[in-house]
């Protein structure tokens, strides 16, 4: 299971209703945090989640309103005696960047470490998540992530029981481990059905619609795509700062078949989001204005259970 929280949803600077754009996943007792802009840290009191089990902070790019509340959520973990390391994920200058807000951060009782993303992808495992980051089309550098849990094949008792597996290796077998016995080595492949459908989940903002969105959006079961603009005529505009309307992230939703579609990173300016949704939903049915604190738990199929 993958635990989601749309942190917040808007661009450019926080507002009374709308605090700056970020994300939470939780899975398996540890966090992941794409994007940390002013605010992060009261939209998670909102939530009722702790920052405390964050073990990773992915940024899209260095803008203020997605970067900017970095050294207050550092404080916070310091004081809640916080002693594992932390991750930073992020476009090529990242060490730079931290290193230049933690002048009014400078003394943590944990260490960070800073891991840059180098050319248009880069994939690595955290924790048992696949993170992919993929290079998007913004003014400046900029990414967008994919977050996959995958799932491995059905434990084939049958299989076993004809390999002569004692029982007590099986759960080695089901982790992916290879046992070696007196009787032979047995590796999963041997006693795993296919692979099953996992979960995954693809996040971009500030960008104009790219191949490599939809491509690494394929299938996700949710996909989380900015939508600065609802008003039609501000298509131009979008153009020129190189951001995305609701119509333009619902054809990628499209084209990318995933299940549903989160629009998040409003304009200040756009104050009902929902009015523009019916003529969002002819081009994408399941499609959906962010809010902020809006949550989704994402469960295996019960058909692959």
């Amino acid at each position: 299971m993958l635990d989601i929280c749309l942190l917040g949803t808007g661009g450019m600077m926080p507002l009374p209703y709308r605090w700056l754009t970020s994300l939470m996943i939780r899975y398996n007792g540890m966090s992941v945090l794409i994007d940390c802009g002013e605010g992060t840290q009261i939209a998670l009191k909102e939530k009722g989640w702790s920052p405390k089990p964050i073990d990773m902070i992915c940024f899209t790019h260095y803008h203020a309103d997605h970067i900017s509340g970095l050294p207050g959520m550092l404080l916070t973990m310091g004081n809640a005696e916080r002693t594992k390391p932390l991750l930073l994920v992020g476009p090529k200058g990242l060490t730079r960047v931290v290193s230049a807000l933690r002048v009014i951060a400078p003394e943590l009782p944990f260490e960070i470490v800073c891991r840059e993303i180098e050319g248009p992808e880069m994939s690595f495992l955290f924790q048992g998540l696949k993170i992919e980051a993929f290079k998007v089309n913004h003014n400046v550098p900029c990414y967008g992530y994919t977050v996959c849990l995958e799932r491995i094949g059905r434990f084939q008792v049958e299989k076993a029981q004809e390999l002569g597996i004692e029982k007590k290796y099986w759960s080695r077998l089901q982790k992916g481990e290879t046992v070696e016995t007196d009787g032979g080595v047995f590796t999963p492949e041997m006693v795993l059905g296919a692979p099953r459908k996992g979960l995954k989940l693809t996040y971009t903002t500030d960008t104009r619609p790219t191949e490599s969105i939809a491509a690494h959006a394929e299938g996700a079961d949710l996909f989380i795509c900015e939508g600065m603009y609802g008003e039609p005529e501000k298509k131009a505009k979008a153009k020129e700062y190189k951001h995305m309307t609701f119509y333009e992230a619902a054809e990628l939703a499209k084209k990318a078949h995933v299940k549903e579609l989160w629009l998040t990173h409003f304009s200040p300016s756009l104050v009902r989001a929902e009015e523009y949704m019916p003529a969002v939903r002819k081009i994408f049915p399941a499609a959906f204005p962010g809010k902020d604190g809006k949550s989704v738990e994402l469960v295996y199929e019960e058909s692959e259970g």
